[in-house]
């Protein structure tokens, strides 16, 4: 009787066959050939026919020839550091499309010469900060301090509130950061309260600058007192020291719906020197660091030879003038979506849900800003509420679903799902199994 894996279609003939043609060319040679292998050797174990092979191999091509999956974001978190933090706006995503082919990144197209690396991008973000006379981007608002410690404060000092000694996400601690670049901190105050005579008292030859750091993912609440940017301005102005602050939640100008989150505009206007933040939270752009200040200082921070490992590519660039000069973000449109909007979409969604048989409910929901801003500020939200196993289930879906848990329920917060994505979120439960 003859061996019925002698039929298994050989990897010469399948890399051949035309209906893997254009994986060849979206995916590589390797990738298909390994798709290729695996389904083959289903086959040799009895799992899989052998005519179904072919079959089987393309149905196993991934989406793209990336590894990350597009994800639907029903937590009700806006900037998800584990989601990639703000969604790109179309504006942005078509920028990256132009800039990931030949470009005019650094090459003046009128004189043939070389030309100002990212012109564009610093005009619109010059246009957005007029308060700033210059502004520089780096990889990360972390770079961007380790920048400006580095060229400012090197063998030096950097005086700091002992409460604004941050940690974030992943055992990130600043304090490590800040003397990696060959610093030494000054520390002041107390963890609750950080008065100008403390930072009087430290300032001295060696104060390399002052730094100001915005607590963005914790609050300190009760008997608490910390100097505001104008009153150290002040100070760091008579010292002739130079005061940076971090305001790392990515506003470059004031948001009403969040009054006690600093931005950048209003910390130059009250007289920091330099003030850094991040592109991807608030701002809703690509991951990048920003700098915005003094002439003299961001062009010492540019010409410094770290600034070389920091910086960022033309992609990044694109996406980011695209983000600063372009329209509403996703960002804003899900911070400022209306309460009765929302409500409206997850009652609509219930109900499609219930005419085909699934228990759901539109509840009141609470969503966050995330990603390390605006702690303690609660958003008004609106969600499905559905059985709490499903949640697990949805992460499996096509594409994943990313929910919340409460109380045994599974919660999908509309507040950060654009109102376009209703019909995949319905689709996604949709298509969870019965069992399941």
């Amino acid at each position: 009787m003859t061996d019925p894996r002698r039929s298994i279609p050989r990897t010469d003939a399948l890399l051949a066959h035309p209906r893997l043609a254009e994986a060849r060319r979206r995916f590589g040679h390797a990738q298909v050939k390994a798709l290729i292998v695996a389904a083959q050797e289903h086959a040799r174990k009895g799992d899989l026919p052998p005519s179904d092979v072919l079959a089987a191999v393309l149905e196993s091509l991934p989406g793209s020839a990336a590894g990350l999956r597009p994800v639907i974001n029903a937590t009700g978190v806006l900037l998800h550091t584990n989601l990639g933090r703000a969604p790109l706006s179309a504006a942005a995503r078509q920028a990256v499309e132009l800039a990931a082919g030949v470009t005019d990144v650094e090459l003046d197209l009128g004189t043939g010469g070389r030309g100002r690396r990212g012109r564009t991008a610093l005009a619109a973000l010059a246009a957005a900060v007029p308060a700033a006379e210059a502004a520089h981007v780096v990889n990360n608002n972390a770079a961007a301090l380790a920048l400006a410690a580095t060229a400012l404060a090197a063998g030096g000092e950097i005086v700091i509130s002992r409460g604004e000694l941050i940690e974030i996400g992943d055992g990130f601690r600043l304090p490590d950061l800040l003397v990696s670049t060959g610093a030494r901190l000054r520390e002041v105050g107390m963890t609750n309260r950080t008065s100008l005579a403390d930072y009087a008292g430290a300032i001295g030859p060696r104060t390399g600058m002052v730094l100001k750091v915005h607590p963005s993912n914790y609050r300190i609440e009760g008997f608490t007192a910390d100097v505001p940017v104008a009153r150290l301005a002040e100070l760091c102005r008579e010292r002739g020291v130079p005061l940076v602050g971090d305001a790392g939640s990515g506003l470059l100008t004031p948001e009403p719906l969040l009054p006690r989150e600093p931005d950048v505009t209003t910390w130059l206007n009250e007289g920091a020197d330099l003030v850094t933040t991040s592109g991807d939270k608030l701002l809703g752009g690509p991951q990048c660091g920003l700098l915005f200040g003094r002439a003299e200082l961001v062009e010492r921070l540019r010409r410094h030879p770290l600034a070389r490992a920091l910086r960022v590519d033309k992609i990044t660039l694109a996406a980011l003038e695209a983000t600063v000069a372009g329209p509403p973000t996703p960002t804003w449109e899900s911070l400022h979506a209306g309460q009765a909007a929302l409500r409206a979409r997850a009652e609509s969604l219930a109900a499609r849900l219930r005419d085909k048989g699934i228990d759901a409910e539109a509840v009141g929901s609470q969503s966050v800003v995330g990603g390390g801003g605006a702690p303690g500020v609660v958003l008004p939200s609106a969600a499905v509420a559905l059985d709490g196993a499903i949640a697990a289930v949805l992460r499996r879906a096509e594409p994943p679903v990313l929910a919340r848990v409460e109380g045994g329920r599974c919660l999908l917060d509309l507040r950060a799902v654009p109102a376009e994505d209703d019909d995949a979120l319905l689709d996604a439960v949709l298509g969870v199994p019965p069992e399941e």
